[in-house]
């Protein structure tokens, strides 16, 4: 009996060691999100303030990121074409294939929301283990994608794809 005791404490304090959790699905630690913090660009001094144009309160500071206007200049495209809300003629046939059978306003808030049930669904009996998991593959193992599965799919197919890696025994 005090074997086992002793066996099922030494477990537990095994599975208190940590390795990172990389890919834990709970944000225990309080802090702000990596992800969310951007960097302004660099403060720069104008060769004259009289040329600054006034304030206004929809207008951004020039100091303020543009990811949109930053992607379109690193792909070789004019930013300055960028209006607000305003689609390219080159891109109005993409942008009407890629939204025919509607446009969500609030999807990033409607996925984030069903992902938070699904997870919460999935670890009914999340607190309850011996040992370290990977709770992520867990969860989402049903949804996973066999890449080689998928590549001899196609192959099969006829379908050309590019080359892959061998598969490990």
């Amino acid at each position: 009996m005090r074997a086992a005791c002793f066996g099922v404490a030494l477990l537990g304090l095994a599975a208190c060691g940590g390795d990172g959790r990389l890919r834990d699905l709970s944000n225990t630690s309080g802090g702000p999100e990596e992800f969310g913090i951007v960097p302004n660009r660099p403060l720069e001094t104008p060769a004259s303030f009289a040329e600054l144009p006034a304030p206004a309160p929809e207008q951004g500071n020039r100091t303020d990121l543009s990811p949109n206007a930053d992607a379109v200049a690193a792909l070789g495209g004019d930013p300055a074409r960028l209006g607000p809300g305003a689609v390219p003629a080159t891109d109005r046939a993409l942008v009407a294939a890629a939204s025919r059978f509607g446009v969500a306003e609030d999807i990033r808030a409607r996925l984030a929301a069903e992902d938070a049930a699904f997870r919460r669904g999935k670890a009914r009996f999340a607190n309850i283990r011996l040992v370290p998991v990977d709770r992520y593959n867990q969860a989402y193992e049903r949804q996973s994608l066999d890449a080689f599965a998928a590549h001899r799919r196609y192959r099969a197919a006829g379908i050309r794809t590019p080359s892959a890696p061998p598969e490990a025994r």
